[in-house]
């Protein structure tokens, strides 16, 4: 779907797309078992830049909502309104079941399938993909149609295919929860005014906070946030998805899950505030004023939040994984403050040469995120021979280490497999900005 950048809030497609830049670079390491501690998540309690992106990418939705529903109620809140925002929010939470689906098969090592030709379905894959995402729908039919058919050949050759196993499947995630905060926020935003929105915000803040430290967990001894366990937001998860359904590398509970949306609604909330702020109507004559004055609002009260959330965290520490209320005032106050900057850089002071780059995966955020997850998962799927004939790897661990590893330090080489990672879709996500394709879900 095109649409003219010039209508666009040049300062929030750049921090969208140092936000996105940034999911993408933590999540696609060369290995996981060398990484700089920055780009690695908290342990548990505590915060490091790495649990900032999540936070920042809930605050930026928010922000949107006001600058994009504004469009749509120029006829008022009818009924055409609510199916483009429920729409919306299905399309991204299916998006979010279809990633973690990634892959649907897998061919058994043992069937002597050549390894350059599974490279070849990675790759055919991967651009019947981006073909879809360029609104090139016969050239992503074909390309799909003749991978899925050399698939099918080879099964009924007698080739062993592992299915997907749907009773493992995830049901929450990072897409599902942002189409969960992107559906109530919207619709609290057409019926509700700011300051209605910040007591909503601050209450549903004191009253997280009350559940998670106040109630008691069945089966523990001791209900404490300190325990993976033993806090009442992993038990929900556990009896309402069951453990075969959340974080499979947790097993007890889910960073993405029910109870810890709660707070997750507060983060797009305050971006919402934060919308309505930047389209308001200045009483100052002169838009550089007015933009000044938007600008240094920003700055105070993002510093105000921040103030807040590490006081709060003295008591109920900052936790992504619980999404704990002083979190939320934490993460919202560096996203203001970091709006603020891009705001005040590049709306009012026009220093603009350094941000192309972000602009290209701003305006694409959801299909750079979306192709990121789908070709990672994929070169994950790809077996191809071991060193020396030992048993098979991943592609991507055999481009790990015969690309990158022979050059570095391990960890310097697992960083720069990440970046090549984000210069491959930033090349990509170019070719649609060049011919002026901004996917939109």
């Amino acid at each position: 779907m095109s649409e003219s950048i010039s209508q666009r809030l040049v300062s929030l497609d750049v921090f969208r797309g140092i936000t996105i830049a940034g999911m993408v670079l933590v999540n696609n390491p060369g290995t996981w078992s060398a990484i700089y501690s920055p780009l690695e998540h908290a342990e548990w309690n505590g915060i490091t830049p790495t649990d900032y992106i999540f936070p920042f990418f809930l605050f930026i939705v928010g922000t949107a909502i006001p600058i994009a529903l504004r469009k749509r109620m120029t006829n008022g809140v009818t009924s055409r309104v609510y199916i483009k925002i429920i729409q919306r929010a299905a399309t991204i939470f299916a998006l979010g079941l279809l990633i973690s689906m990634v892959p649907f098969f897998q061919f058994n090592d043992s069937t002597g399938i050549p390894y350059a030709l599974k490279i070849l379905l990675v790759i055919s894959f991967s651009a019947a993909l981006y073909f879809y995402l360029a609104e090139k729908r016969m050239e992503a039919a074909i390309v799909a149609g003749i991978s899925a058919l050399t698939i099918i050949g080879f099964y009924l050759a007698g080739a062993e295919i592992v299915w997907y196993n749907f009773s493992t499947m995830r049901i929450p995630g990072v897409l599902q929860r942002i189409a969960v905060c992107y559906l109530i926020v919207s619709i609290l935003f057409l019926h509700t005014t700011w300051k209605q929105q910040a007591i909503i915000g601050a209450v549903l803040l004191l009253a997280y906070w009350a559940l998670i430290t106040l109630i008691p967990v069945p089966g523990c001894e001791l209900t404490t946030m300190n325990d993976k366990a033993c806090n009442l937001a992993a038990y929900i998860d556990r009896v309402v998805f069951t453990e075969n359904h959340i974080w499979r590398q947790a097993k007890v509970y889910d960073p993405e899950g029910i109870l810890s949306t709660i707070p997750a609604l507060v983060t797009t909330i305050s971006g919402v505030l934060t919308g309505t702020w930047l389209i308001r109507k200045d009483e100052d004559t002169g838009v550089r004023p007015g933009a000044l004055n938007k600008a240094s609002g920003m700055f105070f009260f993002g510093t105000v939040l921040l103030a807040l959330g590490w006081s709060w965290s003295l008591v109920f520490p900052l936790n992504k994984a619980l999404w704990t209320s002083s979190y939320v005032l934490y993460t919202s106050g560096l996203a203001l403050l970091t709006l603020a900057s891009c705001y005040w850089l590049i709306d009012i002071k026009g220093y603009v040469k350094w941000t192309k780059p972000f602009v290209i995966f701003g305006v694409n955020a959801i299909a750079l995120y979306a192709f990121s997850g789908i070709f990672a998962r994929l070169l994950g799927m790809v077996r191809v021979a071991g060193p020396d004939g030992d048993k098979p790897i991943s592609l991507q661990e055999w481009i790990f280490n015969n690309v990158f590893l022979p050059f570095a330090e391990p960890i310097n080489a697992s960083l720069a497999f990440a970046i090549c990672f984000i210069l491959l879709g930033l090349f990509l996500m170019w070719l649609l900005y060049r011919k002026n394709i901004y996917i939109r879900v």
